[in-house]
């Protein structure tokens, strides 16, 4: 029997396969979606946590005069893939001066997702060691006290707006990525209003689009895909594959953004419940040892990762053929497909590209797939 839970109500679907599909958030998309955010926030005290650039670009006076009274504080100092050594005091902080707001309010990127999925959950200390402490050891950290998360994704790609996971870097002592993963880091709600997004500088648009893409693909070629995933994987990494190299020569486009950001949602749905795989998995050594944005060092892989699905599971080529809809005469043909796409871009899909010799992207390749996120992958050894 098949089992698939969805939506604020848990609806429970009966099939003939054996799957299951989970995903609580309450999801608003649209242009002028961002004004239901009153609504989903009530009569609850609320937490802003942003980018710096957001005041200057207006979006925090628009959550400003939205909320009103009910807005607490701003957290504005948000930064590029949060690292431990900058949280640990904004977290600190946060427990002390906001303690009793039950909302935080999520917008920008994913490091700004990132950041609120892990300042909303504290232990009996509220000590940002105790969060980090159980991440390193690879213990489940049980927090004494939560808050509810409301995201509003600014970017096209993050897909975070409908996961629960965080990443949290240590790029300096033990120079590693953590996941942070807890049934109570799903957010109860996400708005994906596209016009968020239209103020997006070109190449965060690009990383942005390219991270989404990523997700797709890697939902597709993933040991926990069910037949929901493979829905929206499909239908995001089709589509962004259509509308990315337009979007970039016509940033301006309100109709291209709103279709980027219903591809990079519909991915988010996918991995939500797949998680990633090994060209994410790859990506993180890229991302801390040679500073590469992690849109593209999650992406300029994904040719190189579908040689290796291919042929891997029947099952899995159909759908991956699926993405490329008639455009090939064989499945064969996909990564050069994919490889052109990525080219065509401005993005290179050689290791060499990015001064990472073949030794250590050997290396690299061997530790990600022994990683937990490259077991997800149908080729990683059993």
């Amino acid at each position: 029997m098949d089992r698939f839970a969805c939506g604020r109500g848990g609806t429970v679907l009966t099939m003939t396969a054996c799957s299951r599909f989970h995903n609580p958030v309450d999801v608003h998309f649209g242009a002028g979606a961002l004004a239901h955010l009153p609504e989903l926030v009530g009569q609850r005290r609320a937490v802003l946590v942003t980018m710096p650039e957001a005041r200057a670009l207006g979006m925090t006076g628009q959550i400003e005069a939205l909320l009103g009274q009910r807005l607490a504080g701003v957290i504005d100092q948000v930064s590029p893939n949060p690292d431990v050594r900058e949280l640990a005091p904004m977290y600190g902080d946060f427990w002390r001066r906001y303690g009793q707001c039950e909302v935080i309010v999520a917008l920008g990127g994913g490091s700004a997702l990132d950041t609120a999925k892990l300042l909303m959950v504290a232990g009996e200390d509220d000590r940002f060691a105790t969060l980090v402490d159980a991440l390193d050891a690879g213990v489940t950290f049980r927090p004494a006290r939560t808050k509810r998360l409301i995201t509003v994704p600014t970017t096209a790609g993050t897909g975070s707006e409908v996961t629960p996971w965080a990443t949290l870097w240590d790029r300096h002592v033990k120079r590693k990525k953590y996941s942070l993963h807890l049934p109570e880091t799903w957010p109860q709600a996400a708005i994906v209003d596209p016009r968020l997004t239209r103020s997006l500088p070109r190449a965060v648009t690009l990383q942005s689009g390219l991270d989404a893409l990523s997700h797709a693909l890697e939902a597709i070629w993933n040991v926990n895909a069910n037949p929901i995933s493979d829905t929206f994987a499909v239908s995001a990494a089709r589509d962004m594959m259509r509308v990315l190299p337009q979007l970039m020569a016509s940033l301006d486009d309100e109709a291209l953004r709103s279709q980027a950001a219903l591809a990079a949602l519909q991915a988010g749905m996918a991995f939500s419940n797949t998680k990633t795989a090994l060209a994410h998995s790859i990506s993180y050594d890229m991302t801390i040892r040679h500073g590469l944005p992690h849109g593209i060092a999650c992406s300029f892989t994904l040719p190189a990762v579908m040689r290796l699905a291919i042929g891997r599971r029947a099952d899995r080529d159909a759908v991956l053929a699926r993405v490329f809809d008639g455009e090939i005469a064989d499945i064969a043909d996909a990564p050069d497909k994919l490889t052109a796409f990525l080219h065509g871009l401005g993005v290179a899909t050689e290791f060499s590209a990015y001064g990472v010799s073949e030794p250590e992207s050997s290396a690299m390749i061997a530790a990600a797939l022994d990683g937990p996120r490259g077991r997800n992958f149908i080729g990683a050894p059993v």
